[in-house]
């Protein structure tokens, strides 16, 4: 960690290192890392299906379920890597692994297209039969596939921490550089995915396979190059132990201790020893969840060293532990109502590209035709230009009508964009419902490829409800970020990454379930399949509208974990609020 000279010992307590903050000087390093680190691996993602089916003769089955779990272990392996992080390597040293590992498996990619022998020949113009991967070859690219997930495993929880990690969060400066620095983060994120929409996968469908991997198999080398120059100036937060050993216990001792009952002198009773950790605050006590306190209740069984630890850590917790499974706790709920949030976007992302390919996709009279796939493009630029005006505009002004430091609370700001996938929805139903009564009953304009009639209304009307998921990505997505951030205990921050990702997988499965439910369940009796092949003949619309129905009920469901949530604060800052009351009352 990059340090000064150590404080005086104060209270009897160690003496705890002055930490060198070096802000944003260290941020062309952190976000350069950042960019060029999504720039190569989202360039590598977004076409691996289409690499797969015509390169390596996969049937199209095959192809899917190997990017299924792919995509599944990619979003399940960051709760490993923020484990290590928190544990053992610490952020930096994961960060600095997981992006060689990255690199070595983009690279092994890269030559599974440019080597001849790592991958089938091509297909015979003679209608032959293709031939598919033999192992070897086969071995190589799933050997790719494992860099890439340890990478992702280890850059995916520690990324955003590890910047943060670089402000002073006790300063104001510092605590509006951490947010800042959150929107930059997703700023460059949505360019990364932009450019990989646009560029690369022009580059891999047109020019050529072996340049359009090596694209961003360069852009990860300038990444990890840009991470390692910036080693002297970095904050390195050193682990404290396992914080999920730290749960287990707290869960244990108070299943143990369940029949106590808490004393009413809970000071004298609960174990509280001295707090020497110059890394993870010291929590106030909390009246929520109080069945866990009794983990950290002092009986004449238990046994406590010289040093004022424990003897035995599975018996008695201390109640710095027993806040932190509580500020846990505390999540979870507002963690569960974002999962419903992001299925409406995986939703939105996907059927618009169907949309778009029974819209007219013209611009004006000219014969050029807007790529479907390209309309994702609309909700990223949205998100990139309003975070930017957020950041440097509506932030003050905000700032000056509430008083408030980031104008409104983080929560107001998920809340924000939860109420805005609603009306994305409604819209997005509402579009469709135009639509497809266009494609029916006024003239089309030829048949799309997947045999329906493509509609005469302007693909432009899926603009207004791409922009508004943009903007609804804006507010939850980077405010889950910022959140997460400042509400898990120091200790826990990596796992506040692996988290987030977590319910990026949730979303994705759960929006799996969801689609298969209504197709299933729809249609028949001479009624047609809401989610038909040819969209014309199904009701997406309908889908859109139960869908902002459900987001709706999030929303509540959203509005009562937020008022129930009690932010995470530390003793001096508990210590000041007791202070500003006790002089409030006696004036």
């Amino acid at each position: 960690m990059t340090t000064s000279t150590p404080e005086e010992p104060q209270n009897g307590e160690a003496a705890k290192p002055v930490i060198n903050y070096r802000g944003w000087k260290a941020m062309p390093y952190v976000i350069g890392n950042e960019t060029f680190e999504k720039l190569g691996t989202i360039g590598t993602s977004a076409n691996l299906l289409v690499y797969l089916t015509t390169v390596f003769h996969m049937k199209s089955v095959a192809a899917a379920t190997l990017i299924t779990v792919f995509n599944g272990t990619t979003s399940l392996t960051p709760l490993l890597g923020a484990f290590l992080a928190d544990t053992y390597l610490g952020r930096y040293a994961t960060l600095g692994a997981a992006s060689v590992a990255s690199f070595l498996g983009m690279l092994i990619l890269t030559l599974t297209a440019a080597v001849s022998k790592l991958h089938p020949p091509p297909c015979s113009s003679h209608g032959d039969a293709c031939h598919g991967a033999n192992p070897t070859q086969l071995a190589v690219l799933f050997a790719s596939y494992v860099f890439m997930v340890i990478g992702a495993g280890g850059i995916r929880p520690c990324n955003l921490a590890f910047g943060a990690d670089q402000f002073d969060p006790t300063t104001e400066a510092g605590k509006r550089g951490i947010a800042s620095f959150f929107n930059w983060y997703y700023m460059t994120f949505t360019f990364a995915m932009m450019a990989s929409a646009t560029l690369v996968i022009y580059v891999q469908s047109n020019v050529s396979w072996s340049l359009g991997l090596a694209i961003p198999t360069a852009f990860m080398f300038i990444s990890c190059v840009l991470f390692f120059v910036g080693t002297k100036i970095y904050v390195k937060v050193r682990p404290e132990g396992s914080p999920i050993t730290s749960i287990a216990q707290v869960l244990v001792a108070a299943f143990r201790k369940r029949a106590l009952k808490l004393p009413d002198d809970l000071k004298g009773s609960l174990f509280d020893p001295p707090h020497i950790s110059s890394l993870i605050s010291k929590l106030p006590h909390t009246d929520q969840f109080s069945f866990l306190d009794k983990a950290a209740i002092i009986t004449p069984m238990d046994d406590i060293k010289p040093d004022g630890s424990a003897s035995d850590g599975w018996r008695l917790c201390s109640l710095q532990q027993v806040e932190q499974m509580k500020c846990l706790v505390r999540i979870i709920p507002v963690w569960s109502s974002c999962i419903i949030f992001e299925v409406t976007v995986v939703l939105t992302w996907t059927y618009v590209v169907f949309q778009a390919l029974q819209s007219d996709r013209h611009l004006g009279h000219s014969n050029f035709e807007i790529p479907a796939a390209t309309f994702t493009v609309f909700a990223m630029a949205a998100m990139t230009i309003w975070l930017l005006v957020y950041d440097r505009f509506v932030v003050r002004l905000l700032q000056r009508v509430t008083g408030k430091e980031g104008g409104i609370t983080l929560l107001q700001r998920m809340g924000t964009g939860i109420a805005l996938s609603v009306v994305m929805m409604i819209v997005g139903g509402l579009v469709e419902e135009r639509r497809r009564s266009y494609a029916l009953h006024k003239p089309t304009l030829g048949t799309a490829s997947n045999g329906g009639a493509i509609s005469s209304m302007s693909s432009l009307w899926l603009i207004p409800q791409l922009v508004i998921a943009g903007l609804s990505d804006a507010f939850n997505l980077v405010g889950q970020v910022e959140f997460y951030y400042k509400q898990f205990p120091e200790n826990m921050r990596s796992m506040a990454g692996g988290l987030l990702f977590l319910g990026f997988a949730c979303s994705n499965y759960l929006g799996t379930l969801i689609i298969t439910i209504v197709h299933r369940t729809t249609g028949g009796h001479q009624k047609s399949n809401w989610l038909a092949e040819d969209l014309n003949q199904g009701r997406l619309d309908l889908l859109y509208f139960s869908i902002a129905s459900l987001s709706a009920v999030n929303l509540v469901f959203f509005i009562v974990c937020a008022k129930w949530y009690k932010y995470k604060t530390s003793d001096k800052d508990h210590e000041i609020a007791l202070q500003t009351k006790e002089i409030r009352s006696s004036v």
